[in-house]
């Protein structure tokens, strides 16, 4: 009886020892070597991979999209399904998570599920929030001299990422915004479209992914440009 007593104390006094020495090396003094490498080695990226304005102030992440109520701005991918303008940009981190629908999803294909939308979806359907989001995009960037047709509006525009908080747009669709931009701004067009062009970063290696643009890159930038103009 006494054996057992002392051996099972043992193996509780040796399991506490494990769960001690495992908490503080697993717990505290791992974590803190990774951070300290990811600190040294990666500073911007263990940090948020935060962004500055010129002010040097942090006004966002590089890797999180942020909503732009006012048209003067390139406007982001919708975040949390679709919908108009005003609804679907609102960027809250905690509602990431898909919102779009597959291909073959019922609402987007007819009976033989082939894509399909009618001309006159019926409202609050998913061919209506699509066709709504197009025609404000239109709206939006159609002004004096330069009008947008809807089959010139790409997918991004309209459609949102996997995660509901992509960062980044397609040149296309930045392009589309180009006239709106300078026309709101008072800047000339080929300003804005030379900020595009600096700002649209190619393929990663030379052939992963699509080429791409940063908004809130784009937007520090188009701030800077126009506070120069005075």
């Amino acid at each position: 009886m006494n054996n057992s007593v002392g051996n099972a104390g043992r193996l509780l006094w040796a399991g506490l020892r494990a769960l001690l020495v495992l908490t503080v090396v697993l717990g505290v003094i791992y974590p803190l070597v990774v951070t300290g490498i990811a600190q040294l080695a990666f500073p911007g990226k263990a940090n948020g991979s935060e962004i500055k304005d010129a002010s040097g102030r942090v006004v966002g992440s590089e890797l999180i999209g942020q909503a732009y109520k006012d048209l003067k701005w390139f406007q982001p991918r919708p975040s949390n399904g679709l919908g108009t303008n005003s609804v679907n940009t609102q960027y809250k981190i905690i509602l990431s998570g898909a919102t779009n629908r597959s291909g073959d999803n019922g609402a987007l294909t007819d009976k033989n599920g082939k894509a399909y939308c009618p001309e006159k979806p019926e409202e609050g359907t998913l061919c209506a929030q699509v066709m709504d989001a197009k025609a404000a995009v239109v709206k939006d960037n159609s002004v004096a001299g330069y009008t947008v047709k809807p089959e010139d509006v790409p997918a991004d525009a309209v459609t949102s990422s996997g995660s509901g908080l992509d960062p980044h747009i397609s040149p296309e669709y930045a392009e589309l915004q180009v006239h709106r931009v300078a026309e709101l701004n008072h800047l000339t067009v080929a300003q804005v479209a030379k900020l595009v062009a600096d700002h649209t970063d190619g393929r990663i290696l030379g052939f992963v992914g699509e080429p791409r643009v940063n908004v809130l890159q784009l937007n520090i930038a188009l701030k800077a440009l126009v506070a120069a103009k005075g």
